[in-house]
C-alpha cells in the first residue's frame, strides 16, 4: 500500500497518507453535517410542477364536415440561500473531492460526452415557441443513446409527453363535455403516434374508433389511405408509420413535445386544438447500428359539437384539419410510409430538394404551407 501511495504522489497530484476507510468516513460525516444545518422548506419539485401552466386556443378551418426561465431563476434563488448555510461543510468536502475525485460516483465532470443521461427535462409546453430550441451538442446518436445531439433529449418520453390541460366549462357546456373532448384527441395522438404496432405499419383502431362516422369524407379518406396508400390517398397526413422491412426502431422511446388547448368551437361544441412533435429514433433493419431521427410534427384541430343540434355521434370527435410535416423522410414516396435517411448512405433517387432548409425541431415555425421539397437543418 505505501508503495503504491508513493509512485501515485511522484506527478503533479498532492500526496496523501490517509486510507480510503478513512476518506469515506469522512464524506459520510461531512454529508450528514451538511443534511442536519440545511434549511428545511417545501418540496421545490413539487411547487415547480404545480405551478405549470396551461392556455387555451383554436378555431377550425379545413375539411368538410357538415353541421420557463422564471422557474429556473426560481431554483437558482433557493441555492444561493442554502449556500450561506453549508458553505463551510460542503467547502472542506470540495477540497477532498479535489485531491480524490474518483470518491465521487457517477461522472460529474462530463468524462462521458456523447450520452444522453442526467438531463433536465423541460418544463411542459404551454405557450407557443418564439423561435427555435438552441443548439445540442454535436454527438452522434446510437444505439445506446438514441437522442444524443438531438434538443429532443430533454423531451418528455412518449404518452407522457401529452399533457392535457385542467378542464373547465365553457359557458353552457360542462366540464364533462370538455374532459371528454380532450381525451378523445390525447387516445387520437396516442394511437396514431406512439402505439408501437401503428409506427411499425399497423392499423390504427383506436385512433378511427373516436372519429365520428357521420363525417364519412374524413373516414373513407383514412381507411382507403391505410388499405391503398397513394398520392391522393396518404396515412402519413395523420398517422405515423415505418417499413417494418425497411428500418426498426432504435429502442422502446419515442420523444415528444407540444401542447393541447381548447376553447368553444363554431358547432357549439369544445373545440380543441393539438401541435405536437414526435421523434422517432430508428435504424436499418438489415442489422446496420447506425442511428437516424425522423421528425414529425402534427397540427390536429377537431370538435366535439353540441349533438342535440347537429347530427353527429355523441362522444365522437368531427376532425376538421390535419397537417403534418416530416423532418428526414422521403418526399417522394407513396407508399404510405416515412423513409429515413441514413448519413452514410448515398441520396435516393428521385427529384431533387427543392424548397428551404428547416429546422424539424422548430415549433415556433408555421407548418402546412410549404409545398416544395425541402432539406432539413438537422436531425
Amino acid at each position: 500500500m505505501s508503495d503504491r501511495r508513493s509512485e501515485e504522489s511522484s506527478g503533479d497530484e498532492p500526496s496523501s497518507s490517509i486510507s480510503d476507510e478513512v476518506w469515506e468516513q469522512f464524506l459520510r460525516d461531512s454529508d450528514r453535517d451538511i443534511r442536519r444545518s440545511a434549511p428545511k422548506e417545501p418540496s421545490a419539485r413539487a411547487r415547480e410542477v404545480t405551478g405549470r401552466l396551461r392556455e387555451r386556443k383554436g378555431e377550425p378551418e379545413g375539411w368538410r364536415t357538415g353541421p420557463a426561465w422564471q422557474e429556473m431563476n426560481g431554483r437558482a434563488a433557493r441555492r444561493r440561500r442554502a449556500w450561506a448555510v453549508i458553505g463551510v461543510p460542503l467547502a472542506v468536502a470540495v477540497a477532498v473531492v479535489a485531491m480524490r475525485p474518483s470518491l465521487i460516483p457517477g461522472d460529474p465532470f462530463g468524462s462521458t460526452a456523447g450520452t444522453d443521461t442526467a438531463t433536465t427535462p423541460l418544463p411542459d409546453e404551454t405557450t407557443a415557441p418564439t423561435a427555435p430550441p438552441s443548439a445540442a451538442a454535436a454527438d452522434t446518436p446510437t444505439l445506446a443513446h438514441p437522442f444524443a445531439g438531438s434538443p429532443a433529449l430533454r423531451w418528455a418520453d412518449g404518452a407522457a409527453g401529452i399533457v392535457l390541460p385542467q378542464a373547465t366549462a365553457l359557458g353552457a357546456i360542462p366540464k364533462g363535455r370538455v374532459e371528454l373532448a380532450l381525451q378523445q384527441t390525447r387516445k387520437l395522438l396516442v394511437d396514431a403516434n406512439l402505439n408501437p404496432e401503428v409506427v411499425a405499419g399497423g392499423r390504427p383502431g383506436a385512433a378511427l374508433s373516436v372519429l365520428d362516422p357521420r363525417q364519412p369524407d374524413v373516414l373513407d379518406d383514412l381507411r382507403t389511405s391505410l388499405r391503398s396508400p397513394s398520392k391522393a390517398h396518404d396515412p402519413l397526413f395523420l398517422f405515423s408509420r415505418f417499413d417494418p422491412k425497411e428500418v426498426r426502431p432504435a429502442g422502446k422511446v419515442i420523444k415528444v413535445r407540444g401542447r393541447i388547448t381548447f376553447a368553444k368551437g363554431k358547432f357549439e361544441g369544445v373545440a380543441v386544438h393539438a401541435d405536437y412533435t414526435f421523434v422517432y429514433p430508428v435504424v436499418r433493419a438489415d442489422g446496420s447500428t447506425e442511428v437516424t431521427r425522423t421528425i414529425v410534427r402534427r397540427v390536429i384541430e377537431a370538435e366535439l359539437p353540441d349533438p342535440v343540434r347537429y347530427r353527429v355521434t355523441p362522444g365522437r370527435l368531427t376532425l376538421l384539419r390535419f397537417d403534418e410535416d416530416a423532418g428526414n423522410s422521403s418526399c417522394d414516396s407513396v407508399d404510405g410510409y416515412l423513409h429515413p435517411q441514413f448519413p452514410s448512405q448515398a441520396p435516393a433517387g428521385g427529384s431533387a430538394p427543392s424548397g428551404p432548409s428547416v429546422d424539424p425541431y422548430d415549433r415556433s415555425r408555421d407548418i402546412g404551407k410549404e409545398k416544395a421539397c425541402g432539406t432539413v437543418s438537422r436531425t
